[in-house]
């Protein structure tokens, strides 16, 4: 079994350059480490689907809350899942710039990501598993 965790986070400093920068170390880490994901991002919020090895992922999430860029780092969902049930198997860190789907800004300040369900959270990653994007690994 892998653990598949799903946190929020309210970025510091957010612009092209830091984006590109925690990309590239997810990326790095990951492919090291088992880990794959998706990180939903603009600059009041970072969504990020971790899944992997529970040690790995653990490990990650740690880096994560001690990271300065992530302000607020908040556990959403936290489950156990098959090797096979990964959503983004191919993807070490697969990025999104949040479409309109995804929470408004208003929501996010009044906290809506920590209110949310777990099948909530999960679908908004299904519904960015479900749509094609150039290869970004």
């Amino acid at each position: 079994m892998l653990l598949q965790l799903i946190y929020a986070s309210r970025p510091f400093g957010f612009d092209a350059g830091t984006l590109t920068a925690i990309l590239f170390d997810a990326r790095r880490c990951n492919t090291r480490d088992g880990i794959t994901g998706a990180l939903i991002c603009r600059d009041d919020l970072f969504l990020q689907l971790l899944e992997g090895p529970e040690a790995a992922v653990e490990a990650a999430y740690g880096r994560i809350r001690a990271d300065d860029r992530h302000l607020e780092v908040r556990e959403l969902t936290r489950r156990w899942i098959a090797e096979d049930a990964r959503m983004f198997a191919a993807w070490a860190m697969r990025d999104d710039p949040a479409a309109s789907w995804v929470w408004s800004r208003a929501e996010v300040a009044a906290g809506l990501p920590e209110r949310a369900s777990q099948e909530e959270v999960l679908g908004m990653f299904h519904k960015l598993a479900s749509v094609g994007l150039p290869d970004q690994e």
